[in-house]
């Protein structure tokens, strides 16, 4: 047997009938390149993994409802053999042989005519990994390749012509504070910023990445304290993309859930430059995730409502109706809350909610100086003051912070 045993070629399936055999985990885990690639799929098989069986009432996939039998690749210019029984998969890898179309065995690899490549995409690129039958060794291989080229540490210098984010301004959601919960995109985009405006809550660890040349400008917004101006932060990107410069305006959270970033989007197209948008991983929901509260479980949270804590229930300002909320039977996640707790809880006391209604409050979510504290509404403020609870901090109302037994906590 040659060393290099398989030739490693991209295949162009679009349109052409391609075969697949096997309606498990195996053929959930291939259909989708397979669809994305634009093949003609017809699947064989006397039942089907939900997923599969969503794809296939998605139209994606064409279902024949039976087994296997010879003559079922009549016509194929790929097939691939994912049933669970060798005997079926060596039938189907001899008909392809007989019929001259590549095959891939999926419970023997290396006996197929064909095999699957450890597949990864990095704007326009293609990364395949064989390993001679080891499929861990090509996927952590593989990972490796994409992750160097997302983080810029292998040099990817060819702008692809069809880069549309460039230039401009992209807004990238930097996740709840871990660096690890940004965006496979966002991480992307990052890597290739000429200037990079940064929040005080965006992922801080990302910044040492940096290229040295990378400009970095401090957005950093502290409540009641020292803050960029919104002004100042549009200008910035405008400024610097009208320069020429791809600017990456890096935020905690998601963007758009209390991240003034439809305003930015606002102020960058009336002044002509393009936008793009990378949702990130609210804090709202990772924050309580992080810290055993799910914002939703079944039986107990039909409803979540994401509040801004920015000012007073009584401000002349304020959009909220508390009297409406405090009549929710589910989940309130306050955000920026810390500083009027009281307020907010005193609001929710007299429009209804139990005093025994339970509170949960993370601070730092998801990074190494992330405490949790739980208390009750009807203490929560004085029981928040007495623990020193600061911000940044996500605050939790409802049954659902209650429901990690004590001896998970």
């Amino acid at each position: 047997m040659p060393e290099d045993q398989h030739y490693l070629v991209g295949l162009d399936l679009a349109g052409r009938r391609v075969v697949l055999v096997g309606g498990g985990t195996v053929a959930q885990r291939r259909l989708p390149r397979l669809i994305s690639a634009g093949a003609a799929v017809e699947l064989i098989s006397p039942s089907t993994t939900p997923a599969v069986g969503g794809m296939i009432d998605a139209g994606e996939v064409v279902w024949h409802q039976r087994r296997y039998a010879d003559g079922d690749l009549d016509g194929a210019w790929y097939a691939l053999a994912c049933t669970d029984d060798p005997e079926v998969n060596a039938a189907i890898c001899a008909e392809a042989e007989r019929r001259r179309v590549f095959c891939v065995r999926a419970d023997a690899g290396i006996e197929g005519t064909a095999v699957t490549a450890a597949v990864g995409r990095h704007e326009g690129l293609v990364v395949g990994v064989l390993s001679g039958g080891q499929p861990l060794r090509s996927a952590a291989v593989r990972d490796n390749i994409v992750e160097a080229l997302h983080t810029g540490a292998i040099a990817d210098d060819i702008t692809p012509p069809d880069a549309a984010e460039l230039p401009g301004v992209a807004l990238v959601g930097g996740g709840p504070g871990d660096p690890e919960l940004i965006t496979v995109k966002g991480r992307r985009l990052l890597a290739r910023a000429d200037v990079v405006v940064a929040d005080r809550l965006a992922p801080r660890e990302l910044l040492d990445e940096l290229h040295p040349d990378v400009e970095v400008v401090d957005a950093a917004k502290i409540p009641y304290g020292r803050a960029a101006s919104q002004d100042f932060i549009n200008a910035t990107l405008i400024e610097h993309a009208k320069a020429g410069k791809f600017v990456v305006r890096l935020k905690g959270g998601d963007p758009y859930v209390f991240g003034r970033g439809f305003e930015e989007l606002l102020a960058c197209a009336e002044a002509g430059v393009p936008v793009t948008v990378v949702p990130g991983i609210t804090s709202s929901i990772a924050g309580p995730a992080a810290a055993g509260v799910p914002v939703t479980h079944r039986g107990v949270a039909h409803e979540v409502v994401v509040v801004s804590g920015h000012v007073a229930p009584d401000h002349e300002s304020s959009l909220t109706d508390w009297s409406a909320l405090a009549k929710l039977r589910g989940t309130i996640v306050l955000m920026m809350g810390v500083e009027r707790l009281g307020q907010f809880a005193a609001a929710l006391l007299d429009g209804g909610r139990p005093g025994d209604t339970p509170v949960a409050v993370v601070e730092n979510g998801t990074m190494p100086t992330q405490r949790v504290h739980r208390f009750t509404l009807a203490t929560a403020a004085e029981d928040a003051k007495a623990a020193g609870v600061r911000p940044p901090a996500v605050i939790v109302i409802g049954p659902v912070a209650g429901l990690l037994p004590d001896d998970l906590r």
